[in-house]
């Protein structure tokens, strides 16, 4: 959400800047837009990272499990 702030942000300080000819603030909102997007592109990874963290946590915990039934002898457990 940040990264949407940031962009918006910029969108607005490029185009003030184009408008008053003050290419100082223009480049500034470039700049701004560009964080925004590395920001959305961080919060994407981090989402995707969380997501396969998971994933592989529930496949850890599955197999864990099924080792567990089968060393005990678990009369529910079937092949």
């Amino acid at each position: 959400m940040a990264g949407e702030v940031d962009k918006l942000k910029g969108k607005i300080k490029e185009v003030a800047g184009a408008a008053t000819d003050d290419k100082k603030t223009e480049n500034e909102g470039k700049l701004d837009q560009v964080k925004g997007h590395l920001k959305g592109a961080g919060e994407n990874i981090k989402e995707r990272a969380k997501e396969a963290l998971g994933k592989a946590t529930d496949k850890a915990k599955d197999a864990s499990e099924k080792a567990e039934e089968s060393t005990r002898g678990d009369p529910d457990h079937h092949d």
